[in-house]
């Protein structure tokens, strides 16, 4: 049986699905942009919720998303929907108390950065205040009441009685809502096996007195939220196959950029030198931060096995930083021969950062007034808000030393630095030890993303610079776990990481290394590359979509009829197949605007942003909602290619394909913010200020293309070559896709010819390290490959500056506009000096390589050189 999730996905690749309404947006904290998977989760619970024929009652879902993906955000905006609805009255419960106190400061206290609403918050234009209550006997009708309380409480509560405390009664005759945070722990009867009937008679267990409460009424809802729900074991799958409503596991979050990445610094060194290693990297970290002008404070968590190791080490510690001097920093740097530490050593001295000036920082910055316990649960409450605001520009702490009480609820983004201050291993055999588990899942928890942004065009709360590995900023996405190398330990730690789906062994470097000959040419010390800008463009001089979304081809696949039988035990034992029906017709739609105005328009309405006077704050320059439709410049251009089992699409499969793709569309449109153009002057910038050595990280390889050198045995004999020796390639290898592999293989046969004709042929991979702008929409763009040719004249010389890009034939028409932008360079292009010369400067762009459909066009352009 497929989970709800994977059923509201087919209804999704349908276009059946409810849009995220917009007061959900308007009344949480403006500071926090939803992220695309959370709305997402908003319309997985909508178009469940609002399906009766999908919807059982009561309601319970389960939230299945990673640590740091904003559980509590979604709770938020599911409490504004639901109030909409007609609920008041909010049940919210976790296992643990300081969950309890973080979460509070969360709904109630506007002051707290973490605030989750709006400043106000107004649906159907009236004010809904959000109130804390111990009960729901007297609740405001108009408001958002909320009871919180632990699991144990709650089940202490509706079995003894007590004054102005929650009952059962409370629920007989009102509608609630029960938020369950961490909900794998309300779980444990569901794993385990039948009770006798005296046992069943006696045992009251926080999952029974969760479950009499959400079966008092028909219309109540429980809504779970987890990052460890483990559908592995059999009872849980069973019972919670119909209920996971959206699936976002740390793989996913990771994959998508939106935590930290992970990193293991293994050394052979005493515990209290791995702990100063640790604040030398974090030290390290804030030169960097402030550096960029980026008021961030990086944290380092302590991790002991036992409580009265981490009192003692906390105490050894701040007795070792207050005497920390140069000569101690010094001696420690020449124990470990580590890249990320060296690189830190080498900032301190290329700023002129002595060892006695980071002692002296170090002494004061992890002084004890910086460092903070999370044993201890005196003043727990006052404890827990600090550890919870450790970003706050106003919290002081640098240093968390604990054991368990921060495994479970902790919610802070600065952390960077995790120490294991014990070196023993906890497994015997093959199973991976409940520690190492529990070690893996604090190491989730620290990879929440630290926000922040150096430029406009970069994405706030994504990583960055996964594949600009000598970027500074990369030891800023990072996280650090500091521990004992142990190859056995190491593989353990490993295996429970993967389990929690971080898989810290798929990661290859590649360097890119300039020749030696290229940088000793006058083209690489006194030489030119033109690149231009873009500028912001005029709301009013705004006139269709981006390139990027109106030039492309959408893919719609629909059920199939696709099936068939198979016989297990049939004649022999063998397996015999039988297909009952296959039904498989690919009809391309050329256009938008080929389709029935009525249908087309009809799956148009289902959006708000498509209203006409929505569409021209966007588009000041639009008509009417026909053109809109009709006109290429908006969505006429527009191809979609539906599968499905019809040669001949019927009118219901056309209107759900035009849902999809208007669904993709309306979310382009509503991210618009500025627009816009790439400008035509290109300005001079130095080559060796642009190209230089690079790290590459890549995380998935294929044999023969990406992460794999162009000599490597697995590369196709035709397109295999030592390009180390090969003087027209600026570096010493190329680690490209397939594609570029081919176009390198082809461009070699055609440099004896451009020898002829040139005296300087350089080919360079541009690696991130250069991007233009296209003229229209002014969107980023970073060409695979820059060619420079050189011709001499009497007076000075010429250049011509070559833009290509090789293109696997499933990207063609997705980024189409790349190619036009590229053909437009010539016309358009204007290369300005930075000093007058005699020179005279050139820029092209070619068609895409492609070896499957591009080969005309490209050998042509080849013929132009």
């Amino acid at each position: 049986m497929p989970f709800l999730y994977e059923q509201l996905d087919t209804l999704r690749n349908f276009g059946s699905y409810t849009e995220i309404p917009s007061y959900i947006q308007e009344n949480v904290n403006p500071s926090f942009t939803l992220r695309p998977y959370q709305v997402n989760a908003f319309e997985n619970f909508i178009t469940y919720f609002e399906n009766d024929k999908m919807c059982r009652k009561p309601t319970q879902t389960l939230f299945h998303m990673a640590t740091g993906s904003g559980k509590t955000m979604i709770m938020a905006g599911l409490m504004l929907y639901l109030y909409k609805k007609g609920y008041r009255n909010f049940l919210f419960f976790v296992n643990l108390s300081n969950i309890v106190r973080k979460t509070k400061e969360n709904f109630l206290n506007s002051t707290s950065t973490k605030y989750l609403f709006a400043e106000e918050i107004r649906i159907d234009g009236e004010r809904v205040p959000v109130k804390e209550v111990s009960n729901f006997q007297n609740t405001d009708e108009n408001a958002i009441n909320i009871c919180f309380t632990t699991t144990q409480g709650l089940h202490a509560d509706m079995w003894f009685a007590k004054e102005n405390g929650i009952t059962f009664e409370d629920f007989n005759d009102k509608k609630v809502i029960l938020i369950s945070d961490e909900a794998h722990h309300l779980n444990v009867d569901t794993k385990t096996l039948s009770k006798n009937k005296d046992e069943q008679s006696s045992y009251h267990s926080w999952e029974q007195t969760v479950r009499r409460i959400f079966e008092a009424n028909k219309d109540n809802i429980l809504l779970e939220f987890t990052a460890t729900c483990d559908v592995n074991n059999p009872q849980i799958r069973a019972e919670y196959e119909s209920k996971i409503i959206y699936d976002y596991p740390l793989s996913k979050f990771r994959a998508d950029g939106f935590s930290k990445e992970i990193k293991t610094l293994r050394t052979d060194v005493l515990i209290m030198e791995r702990a100063i290693q640790a604040i030398i990297l974090s030290q390290y970290r804030l030169k960097v931060f402030q550096d960029n002008r980026l008021s961030i404070k990086p944290v380092v968590l302590f991790k002991s096995a036992k409580i009265p190791d981490s009192t003692k080490f906390m105490a050894d510690f701040l007795e070792m930083v207050a005497s920390l001097s140069g000569s101690e920093l010094q001696r420690i740097s020449e124990l470990t021969d580590n890249e990320t530490l060296n690189e830190a050593y080498a900032y301190f001295k290329k700023n002129g950062i002595s060892f006695d000036q980071l002692a002296q920082e170090l002494r004061e910055d992890f002084s004890a007034a910086h460092c903070i316990s999370a044993n201890d649960d005196k003043e727990a409450d006052q404890k827990q808000i600090a550890l919870n605001s450790l970003e706050d520009a106003s919290n002081p702490y640098r240093a968390v030393f604990e054991v368990k009480k921060l495994d479970e609820g902790w919610d802070v983004l600065n952390l960077f630095d995790i120490v294991r201050l014990y070196e023993t291993r906890q497994s015997g055999g093959k199973k991976i030890s409940s520690a190492t588990v529990s070690e893996a899942q604090l190491i989730g928890r620290g990879a929440r993303y630290c926000p922040f942004q150096i430029d406009e065009e970069q994405e706030k709360y994504k990583r960055k610079y996964d594949t600009d590995i000598d970027n500074p900023l990369r030891i800023c996405e990072e996280l650090y776990y500091h521990c004992q190398n142990d190859s056995r330990y190491i593989g353990e730690l490993n295996n429970a990481l993967r389990e929690i789906g971080v898989d810290l062994e798929k990661q290859t470097v590649r360097d890119y290394i300039l020749k030696e000959d290229f940088k000793a040419d006058k083209l690489y010390t006194e030489g030119l590359v033109f690149i231009n800008d873009r500028i912001v463009k005029s709301r009013k001089d705004v006139d269709g979509l981006l390139p990027s979304v109106r030039e492309q081809v959408y893919t719609v696949r629909l059920a199939t009829g696709s099936s068939g039988e198979d016989t297990i035990f049939g004649a022999g034992n063998a397996l015999t197949e039988k297909v009952v029906a296959t039904y498989t017709y690919r009809t391309n739609i050329k256009k938008i605007s080929d389709i029935n105005y009525a249908i087309v328009h009809k799956a148009l309405c289902k959006y708000n942003i498509f209203k006409f006077n929505t569409l021209q704050s966007y588009f000041p320059n639009l008509k009417s909602t026909r053109e809109f439709i009709m006109s290429e410049k908006y969505l006429g251009g527009i191809k979609i290619e539906i599968t499905s089992r019809y040669e001949s699409p019927t009118p219901t499969i056309l209107y759900t394909a035009c849902m999809n793709v208007l669904g993709k569309v309306a979310d382009s449109v509503s991210a618009i913010e500025v627009v816009y153009d790439g400008t035509t002057t290109f300005n001079a910038k130095r080559i060796n200020d642009i190209f230089k050595d690079k790290k590459c990280n890549y995380t998935v390889m294929h044999d023969g293309g990406l992460g794999y050198s162009q000599n490597d045995s697995s590369v196709p004999a035709t397109w295999k070559i030592d390009l180390s020796k090969e003087d027209w390639f600026a570096f010493e290898d190329n680690f490209g896709t397939s594609e570029e592999k081919a176009f390198i293989a082809y461009f070699k046969s055609f440099v004896p010819e451009l020898k002829r004709k040139y005296d300087k042929v350089f080919l360079l991979r541009n690696e991130r390290q250069l991007h233009i702008y296209s003229f229209n929409g002014g969107e980023r763009f970073e060409p695979d490959y820059v060619l420079f040719l050189h011709s001499n004249k009497e007076s000075g010389y010429e250049q011509l500056q070559v833009f290509i890009e090789p293109k696997g034939t499933h990207l063609l028409e997705k980024d189409s506009w790349k190619e036009k932008f590229l053909l437009e360079i010539e016309d358009k292009a204007v290369a300005t000096k930075i000093f007058v010369d005699d020179n005279n400067y050139r820029i092209w762009g070619f068609h895409f390589y492609n070896e499957a459909r591009r080969m005309t066009e490209f050998a042509t352009d080849m013929s132009r050189l």
